[in-house]
């Protein structure tokens, strides 16, 4: 697998040309649903993604997600047009260096335990992208299911883990009533979400992951308060974006390539990590330790709960 390098820009460049002339024509959000498209890998490199959920990017060869449907992703169904497992990102049932890249979009602000996913998507890749939302738009504007707010400095994650879905309640009542007196707010934002996310390329040849938890010890552990639940469902315009991006991962994914993954020789057993699975009617079995993993169709690995 081969990464494609650009001088001056760290190991990979952040942004395809195309994104790059959107930008400097002053079209931020343009550019910014064109970086689904940029995985900076050869043809050959096989890429996982994580947390892939109704929106895959298009050269995932492999995804991984915990939910067939959740509000954490307003509902959507999960999309399984190629191997799709499920599983969680803190504890992933695939081999170490199984894949050469992992997407993580918009998945770690989810996460239970930041650390463990970290080390995770070290252990099972080279190298990766990660996005999420930058902790100040996470703190003015709040989305029920996060639990960690998320930035980056000189090249390092730096975190911090919430309570309670909303953090700073009188900040968030200031920026809703700045909402209330200019509607402009939410466009601004929309329209400049370049400012207002996390965007880190990483390779365990450059030094992997630097992460800071700036939660305090005492509190990493601590229950986090979620939202009500509310039954939001997809809208019209929202289905019919979902459209347009099928239509598009159809033509430019690996469908060929995705369709002859041995997926099963990807996975090892979660609880003694043994490298090979074997097919039994509708489940895996695990020839060490027994273990048993529903597969019908899709695999489910998920940790044993203590």
């Amino acid at each position: 697998m081969t990464l494609q390098r650009e001088s001056g820009e760290g190991f990979v460049p952040r942004d395809s040309l195309a994104m790059k002339a959107l930008r400097r024509l002053g079209r931020d959000d343009l550019a910014w649903a064109m970086r689904r498209l940029h995985v900076p890998v050869d043809s050959q490199a096989l890429v996982l993604e994580v947390g892939s959920g109704g929106n895959p990017f298009p050269r995932s060869n492999v995804l991984l997600d915990a939910y067939e449907v959740t509000r954490e992703r307003h509902y959507q169904p999960l999309i399984t047009d190629r191997p799709t497992v499920l599983g969680v990102v803190e504890d992933m049932p695939f081999r170490d260096d199984a894949f050469d890249f992992v997407i993580a979009c918009h998945v770690l602000e989810h996460s239970t335990n930041i650390d463990g996913s970290l080390r995770e998507l070290q252990r099972v890749a080279r190298a990766g992208y990660i996005e999420c939302p930058d902790a100040f738009l996470e703190r003015i504007n709040p989305y029920p299911d996060h639990r960690y707010e998320v930035t980056e400095r000189d090249g390092a994650l730096v975190t911090r883990r919430k309570h309670s879905w909303i953090r700073d309640v009188e900040l968030v009542e200031l920026y809703e009533h700045q909402v209330k007196k200019s509607p402009k707010w939410p466009g601004h934002l929309r329209h400049n979400p370049f400012a207002f996310h996390v965007r880190l390329f990483w390779s365990r040849d450059t030094g992997g992951i630097r992460h800071v938890d700036l939660t305090p010890p005492e509190k990493r552990s601590a229950p986090f308060r979620e939202a009500p639940e509310s039954d939001q469902r997809p809208t019209a315009s929202a289905t019919l974006r979902s459209r347009i991006r099928d239509l598009v991962r159809s033509v430019v994914s690996q469908r060929s390539r995705n369709q002859a993954i041995d997926l099963v020789g990807l996975l090892r057993c979660l609880s003694c990590h043994h490298p090979t699975l074997i097919p039994e009617l509708s489940m895996l079995k695990c020839p060490k330790c027994g273990r048993t993993y529903p597969a019908n169709p899709i695999p489910q690995l998920f940790p044993e709960i203590p």
